[in-house]
């Protein structure tokens, strides 16, 4: 499907909205008149609309039916599929996965373009071998270029139309608007994809030459790559598609010729989507002289390991952190990011609520970097859309490493009675798995979804 501009799109939901509440996709507004339940339309964000996230309401088959929301999704090829799948057969969902696979890509291009392993080397280069003149849409034919020196820009799974700013995050972004069927997973047929960013923001900037000394000689010591992306924790269910993708790369590059010579090592860590867990990962990574650290998951995580990262002046590259606060965090330009920031996501969500015409709506937040700035982010542009601040209620709850079964009725109880009397006909959950425990409560607590 071809993709739109969420700048466009949000710049028309006024009249969108107008048309949507003239129709029966408006039916479910309910009005200060009407006493009767109204159902809600439930939405979320990348942090729970997989499929893996529906298996934690599996013993309520049809309560996400209807839920939608985005994630940063470019269009896969069923090519790209089948390769990850190898890797890892047992994969129900894809998200990240491709900006796993251009993190690990970008960043062995980075090293081969400044003929060296050396971390510094590879940040100053990594910008670049994303925004040259020359288009390579293959990883094989993009490191031919990088090994005989010439000019290139990488256009891979997820980095298809432009390349990074000068903070190092995508310029522009796709984001696929999924939605939840009968049996808790992801309706593909239902999925579409909208294009967000501006293009123009790519930092055009040439990077440094690489040192005439630095081509040929003795052999250079080897690229190494640690994946520090969530085994543990309330993103667990997120990181098997993003291992996979990551290990899809290297295997790909090392049949390709690897770099510098010698083939790409890998180690495998674990974020325990915890800061404490995160650094201790990181801690290992740098005392085994790995030059290059594909993670953290979460925003927080990323947040909490960056000092830790870059004092050792080692690269750093999530390919899943989105938090607009990493945007301007002091990262001594060892952070990058292949996922896109949440400015672009929450223009994407206040689409979505927009076009099913709700004027009221209430936003559910875990209260940590992810959670209370990209909610902040859907409250600022639903305003901007047209909707009143005072029909918009955001309530957030403590993130936590780990929920127990009685944090339903203490968290998220409370917030459901409160929403329930509020009367949006929205929703919008943005969480991890936890996510479950507030949909049961929003469902134990009489809201209709």
């Amino acid at each position: 499907m071809r993709a739109r501009s969420a700048t466009t799109i949000v710049g028309a939901i006024t009249a969108i909205g107008m048309l949507l509440a003239a129709s029966g996709c408006a039916s479910d507004t309910k009005s200060d008149a009407d006493s009767g339940p109204a159902d809600v339309r439930l939405y979320g964000t990348d942090g729970n609309m997989a499929n893996s996230f529906g298996e934690a309401l599996k013993d309520s088959p049809a309560v996400l039916n209807g839920m939608k929301g985005t994630t940063p999704l470019t269009p896969l090829s069923e090519d790209f599929k089948r390769r990850v799948k190898a890797i890892d057969p047992s994969l129900t969902d894809f998200n990240y996965s491709g900006e796993s696979y251009d993190a690990v890509v970008i960043a062995a291009l980075a090293a081969e373009a400044g003929r060296s392993s050396d971390a510094g080397s590879i940040a100053k280069q990594l910008i670049g071998v994303t925004t040259g003149d020359n288009p390579c849409d293959t990883l094989a034919a993009c490191l031919a270029a990088a090994k005989s020196g010439k000019d290139f820009k990488y256009r891979g799974i997820s980095l298809r139309s432009s390349g990074f700013t000068s903070v190092g995050e995508p310029s522009s972004a796709m984001y696929g608007v999924l939605n939840f069927g009968n049996s808790n997973t992801i309706d593909d047929a239902k999925t579409e994809f909208v294009g967000a960013g501006d293009e123009k923001t790519e930092d055009k900037t040439p990077p440094p030459a690489a040192p005439a000394g630095n081509k040929g000689g003795g052999q250079k010591p080897p690229l190494k790559v640690g994946l520090l992306l969530p085994k543990t924790g309330a993103l667990a269910f997120q990181g098997p598609p993003m291992f996979a993708a990551a290990k899809l790369a290297i295997k790909e590059i090392n049949e390709a010729g690897g770099v510098l010579g010698q083939p790409v090592q890998v180690v495998e860590g674990d974020d325990g989507t915890n800061p404490d867990v995160a650094k201790a990962t990181a801690g290992q990574f740098i005392s085994q002289g790995i030059q290059v650290i594909i993670g953290a998951g979460a925003s927080g995580v990323s947040k909490a390991v960056i000092p830790l990262v870059a004092q050792a002046g080692r690269v750093m590259i999530s390919p899943s952190a989105t938090s607009d606060e990493l945007t301007k965090f002091d990262d001594k330009g060892f952070f990058f990011r292949t996922s896109p920031p949440d400015v672009l996501q929450a223009k994407a969500v206040a689409d979505i609520i927009m076009r099913d015409g709700h004027t009221k709506v209430a936003i559910i937040a875990r209260g940590d970097t992810y959670g209370t700035g990209l909610a902040e982010g859907v409250k600022k542009d639903l305003v901007s859309a047209g909707i009143k601040p005072e029909n918009i209620l955001v309530k957030t709850y403590e993130a936590k490493d780990k929920y127990e079964k009685d944090d339903g009725a203490k968290m998220f109880n409370p917030i459901s009675t409160e929403i329930k009397g509020f009367g949006a006909t929205g929703i919008l959950v943005v969480g991890f798995d936890e996510s479950a425990l507030a949909i049961r409560a929003l469902v134990s607590g009489g809201v209709k979804l």
